[in-house]
């Protein structure tokens, strides 16, 4: 297995971030791409970007998930504790196809890093390459 940590700086915002083309320079030949984010307030999710979606997401997260008091993980920014259920929605990992050096994603699938914790400004995605 082949396996590469990869810093992203999120900053102080709401974010989906697409990695896909950093996944796709890390594969080669064939096996299983897995992509884990070790964070407790962030998750991985494979969806179509720049049309909309991605902001589509974060408004549904909110509305799931608001930011205000109702949080029992009450630390750092107003409704914190949100950023700690959310990896139970967006889980912290995804695993993808790899054929031929290739991700067999579908036509609009991106892979993104979604990241609502406004407290932290850096993520650490760990790619993993189980070799088939």
């Amino acid at each position: 297995m082949r396996s590469q940590t990869r810093e992203y700086r999120t900053g102080g915002d709401e974010v989906v971030l697409d990695i896909t083309s950093d996944c796709e320079r890390f594969v080669e030949g064939d096996g299983l791409l897995h992509v884990f984010v070790p964070h407790a307030t962030a998750g991985i999710a494979i969806i179509e970007t720049g049309a909309g979606s991605d902001e589509d997401l974060l408004a549904a997260l909110r509305d799931l998930l608001p930011a205000d008091e109702r949080w029992q993980h009450a630390h750092g920014s107003r409704g914190h504790g949100r950023s700690h259920v959310m990896p139970a929605i967006i889980p912290p990992y995804a695993s993808v196809p790899v054929l031929d050096g290739r991700l067999a994603l579908g036509t609009w699938q991106s892979i993104c890093l979604v990241d609502l914790n406004v407290d932290n400004a850096v993520r650490t995605v760990r790619l993993s390459q189980l070799e088939g």
